[in-house]
């Protein structure tokens, strides 16, 4: 199947899943995880419609920046692992980072940003299954508490919502508990009316399991292989 055929069959199921939580389909974003993918399948995506993209590494995006920079309307998420000095760089490039976690990266963001003039959309990762192997802060974890209390003096972040990657397990319905964790999570947040931090977006879902993020109450989701087919090479 094409990226437009791919997109058309990922946003059908999207709405379906929409429907079952009781929302509409105009409340879920579609991000497309870029990552890998080069300038021309990207301005594949682009020509169905498709906006909003994520990518997971600073160099490799920077490397094809130049070749899509007339998509003057796409919105460029960071949504990768991000290391505190390649902060810098992706104030310039990235509109978004979906992947803070931990207040050093949040300072050297807004240090960056406020050098730019610019104001960073970001989400906080949290690490819901606690796998040493992935990044995010845990659910209970003290420094969670620092980060949202530090939001008022970064300035040029707005602070947006969560985003996680469960566990990966062959079945999707595996990944509902995780979650319903993180929803949960967001809704203690949100109670607390903490300065600055608004609670508005929950990242969940990806290319395996975003029908089950969506019916747990994600309103963006993250899908690259449904869109683009097996990850290229990087």
């Amino acid at each position: 199947m094409s990226i437009s055929e791919n997109v058309a069959a990922v946003r059908e199921r999207m709405a379906g899943a929409a429907r079952r939580a009781g929302h509409s389909p105009e409340e879920i974003a579609l991000m497309a995880v870029s990552k890998t993918q080069p300038p021309e399948r990207i301005r594949e995506a682009y020509n169905t419609g498709q906006r909003l993209f994520g990518e997971n590494r600073v160099q490799e995006f920077a490397a094809k920046f130049g070749a899509l920079a007339d998509l003057r309307d796409a919105e460029w998420h960071m949504i990768g692992h991000l290391q505190t000095n390649k902060a810098a760089k992706t104030a310039e490039l990235f509109r978004a980072v979906d992947s803070v976690d931990s207040l050093k990266l949040a300072e050297k963001l807004d240090v960056a940003a406020r050098a730019l003039g610019r104001r960073l959309n970001v989400l906080v990762e949290i690490n819901v299954g606690g796998e040493a192997a992935k990044s995010g802060i845990a659910p209970d974890s003290p420094a969670l508490d620092e980060l949202l209390i530090a939001a008022p003096r970064l300035e040029a972040l707005a602070f947006r919502g969560l985003m996680t990657v469960p566990p990966f397990t062959d079945d999707p319905q595996d990944a509902r508990p995780y979650f319903r964790k993180l929803r949960e999570l967001r809704d203690r947040i949100a109670a607390r009316k903490l300065p600055a931090v608004s609670m508005d977006e929950l990242s969940m879902g990806m290319s395996h399991d975003f029908e089950v993020g969506i019916e747990e109450g994600s309103n963006c989701v993250r899908v690259g292989t449904a869109i683009f087919g097996d990850r290229q090479k990087a």
